[in-house]
């Protein structure tokens, strides 16, 4: 049976910003966006369940790793609504959110490998360069440096 939620497991905006590290505003903002979901007091005061702080502390967290607001949001909505989120399910968020990471570690890695070659060979030019593009080739791939943003 699931325990009755009581008023200790709510905190004020002022509280949850002292909690996490991020501004007032940044708490309203990620509830603008639909990450987290204050309820209203009688005097129309924001309150967040205390399992709000491991939400905006995961924000934090995935930002840094590079991952959207929106693919935030989408993992976001895998978590139950109306309970605290469970060991179990956070670890099923990580789980998804792995390839995103294992993805960026390999574009970093690929950008460390290559980037002193591309700038230290000399030649300062795309269109002369038979290192890393022989006559112009990748111009026809796109824009932008393909060998490092894309496998």
């Amino acid at each position: 049976m699931a325990r009755a939620i009581s008023k200790n497991d709510f905190v004020p905006i002022g509280e949850m910003a002292r909690r996490t590290g991020v501004s007032v505003s940044a708490i309203r903002f990620y509830e603008d966006k639909g990450l987290i979901e204050p309820v209203r007091t009688g005097g129309n005061q924001r309150r967040f369940l205390r399992s709000d702080i491991r939400r905006v502390s995961f924000i934090l967290i995935a930002q840094q790793l590079g991952l959207s607001l929106s693919e935030i949001q989408a993992e976001f909505a895998k978590l139950p609504h109306g309970r605290t989120p469970t060991a179990r399910d956070w670890r099923r968020i990580s789980a998804s959110i792995r390839s995103h990471l294992d993805a960026r570690i390999a574009q970093l890695e690929r950008t460390r490998d290559r980037l002193d070659g591309c700038i230290g060979c000399g030649c300062l030019s795309l269109r002369k360069c038979a290192i890393y593009n022989p006559d112009d080739r990748l111009a026809a791939e796109g824009p932008g440096p393909r060998q490092i943003l894309e496998a």
